[in-house]
C-alpha cells in the first residue's frame, strides 16, 4: 500500500509541475504578442547633438550639444556650443539622440529612423537661420534628422529643436500645428558672425 501511495504522490507532483510549466509558457507567449504594439514606453533622451558642417569650408563644423543625464525635473541640462556659425553660409546638419544612462549609450536616433512615420523634428530660430528638412519617411513626409541650414547676416538668437511623437502628417510645418506629443525640446543660444 505504501508503494501505491508513493506512485500516486509522484504522479500528482509530475502533473502539478506540467500544469505550472504550461502556465509559464502561456504567459510568455502572451508577452511576445505585444511586439506589434506601438504604444510602448517613451525612450529616455539624455543627449541631443546637432552637428552643422559648412558646405564651403570643411574646417567649419559647429556642434550644438545638450546633455541632461537625470532627465526632466532634476538638475538643469548643460548646453555646449562649439563656436559661432559663419554668416551667409550653408551648412549640412545632422541630429543624434542618445540615452547615456545605458552602458554603452543607446542611440535613440535609430528608433526615430525606424519609426519615421511616427516622428518629426521641428526647427525654429530667432537668429535668422533657415532650416530645411532633407529626409523623408516612407510616405514622403519630412522627418528632420538630416537638414540644410542657411545663415544670414551676423546675428545672435536661439535655435530650438523639438521632436514630436505621432504628429499629424502632413502638417503645417510647425510643432504646434503638428500636434502629437513632445519627446524632446531644446533651445540653443546661437551666434552668427
Amino acid at each position: 500500500m505504501n508503494t501505491l501511495k508513493l506512485k500516486n504522490m509522484k504522479t500528482i507532483k509530475l502533473l502539478a509541475l506540467l500544469f505550472i510549466s504550461s502556465l509559464a509558457i502561456g504567459c510568455s507567449s502572451d508577452d511576445d504578442g505585444n511586439d506589434d504594439d506601438h504604444d510602448s514606453e517613451e525612450e529616455l533622451i539624455t543627449t541631443v547633438i546637432y552637428t552643422l558642417a559648412n558646405n564651403a569650408d570643411n574646417t567649419d563644423v559647429v556642434t550644438l550639444t545638450f546633455t541632461d543625464l537625470d532627465g526632466e525635473g532634476g538638475a538643469d541640462g548643460i548646453y555646449d556650443i562649439s563656436g559661432p556659425l559663419t554668416a551667409n553660409a550653408t551648412y549640412t546638419g545632422g541630429i543624434k539622440l542618445w540615452n547615456a544612462t545605458e552602458n554603452p549609450a543607446e542611440d535613440i536616433t535609430l528608433e526615430v529612423e525606424d519609426e519615421a512615420d511616427e516622428h518629426e523634428f521641428f526647427y525654429s530660430s530667432t537668429a535668422g537661420l533657415t532650416i530645411t528638412k532633407t529626409d523623408v519617411d516612407g510616405d514622403g513626409n519630412p522627418v528632420g534628422i538630416a537638414t540644410t541650414v542657411t545663415t544670414g547676416s551676423a546675428a545672435t538668437g536661439s535655435l530650438t529643436v523639438i521632436l514630436k511623437h505621432e504628429p499629424t502628417k502632413p502638417n503645417d510645418g510647425t510643432a504646434t500645428g503638428a500636434g502629437g506629443s513632445t519627446d524632446v525640446e531644446v533651445s540653443y543660444s546661437i551666434e552668427v558672425q
